[in-house]
C-alpha cells in the first residue's frame, strides 16, 4: 500500500485515495502556509486586516491575488450613502459683508475721496476657508501678478482696499494671525487700529475692518 506526501495510506500507488495527491512523477505542491502576525496586512481590495489568506469582508485571495474566492462570511447589503467630505474639526473661515457702521464711520472722518465712496447697495455675504500657510486681503492686479485668496476687487469693489492690505498667517497650533504689511487706509481689529507689521493673534469672532465698509469675521470650525 502506498503511503501519499501528506501521510495517508492509499491503494492507488498513482494518486491518493483520500486527498487525490500524486504519488509518483511531480512532487505535490506545498500546502499553503498562513503568514504569522508580522506578515499581516491590509485587503487591497476593501482595507479590512488580514486575518488569513481570505479577507472577511470581501473575500479577496492573499494568496492568488482577487476577490470572491473560496468561502466567505456573508453579510447584509445596506443602502450606499453618498459620501461627504470631511472637514477639520479645526478648520476656519473668513465670513465678509458690508458693514454700514464701518462706512459711515470712515466717511465721518473726511478725507479727499470720501464724497465719492457709496455704500454697495448689494453686497452678499462671502465665506472663505483659511487654508494654507498664508490668506491674502486686498484687491487683485493684474499689473503686480497678485490675486490675494480674499478679493475685494469686487463687484462691488471696495476702493479703499490696498491692493495687498493685510494677511492672515497659518500657525502651527492652527491658529491665524493679521499683519498689516502698510496699507494706505490701515487695518482695525475689533475696533483697534492695528500697527503695521505687528503680529497680531486672532481668535473665534474677531472682526477685521478693512477699507471702506469691509467687514472680515474669522471663525474656527
Amino acid at each position: 500500500m502506498a503511503i501519499c506526501p501528506v501521510g495517508h495510506d492509499s491503494a492507488d500507488e498513482e494518486y491518493c485515495d483520500v486527498c487525490g495527491a500524486l504519488l509518483t512523477g511531480t512532487p505535490a505542491p506545498a500546502p499553503v502556509v498562513a503568514p504569522d502576525a508580522g506578515q499581516l496586512d491590509d485587503c487591497p481590495d476593501c482595507g479590512t486586516p488580514r486575518g488569513g489568506r481570505f479577507c472577511e469582508s470581501c473575500g479577496y485571495d492573499f494568496v492568488l491575488g482577487g476577490g470572491n474566492r473560496g468561502t466567505r462570511r456573508s453579510t447584509p447589503s445596506t443602502p450606499s450613502t453618498p459620501s461627504t467630505p470631511a472637514t477639520p474639526a479645526s478648520a476656519w473661515v473668513a465670513v465678509i459683508a458690508a458693514d454700514r457702521d464701518h462706512y459711515q464711520a470712515m466717511i465721518a472722518q473726511g478725507g479727499p475721496d470720501a464724497a465719492r465712496v457709496t455704500f454697495p447697495p448689494y453686497c452678499p455675504e462671502r465665506r472663505v476657508p483659511l487654508v494654507g500657510p498664508e490668506v491674502r486681503i486686498g484687491r487683485r492686479s493684474q499689473s503686480r501678478a497678485l490675486a490675494p485668496e480674499i478679493d475685494l476687487a469686487g463687484p462691488p469693489e471696495d476702493p479703499g482696499v490696498s491692493h495687498l492690505h493685510a494677511v492672515l498667517l497659518a500657525q502651527a497650533d492652527r491658529t491665524w494671525q493679521l499683519v498689516d504689511p502698510g496699507s494706505a487706509n490701515g487695518t482695525l481689529l475689533n475696533g483697534k487700529t492695528v500697527e503695521h507689521n505687528a503680529l497680531i493673534p486672532l481668535g473665534d469672532g474677531d472682526r477685521i475692518h478693512v477699507g471702506a465698509w469691509t467687514s472680515i469675521t474669522v471663525r474656527k470650525g
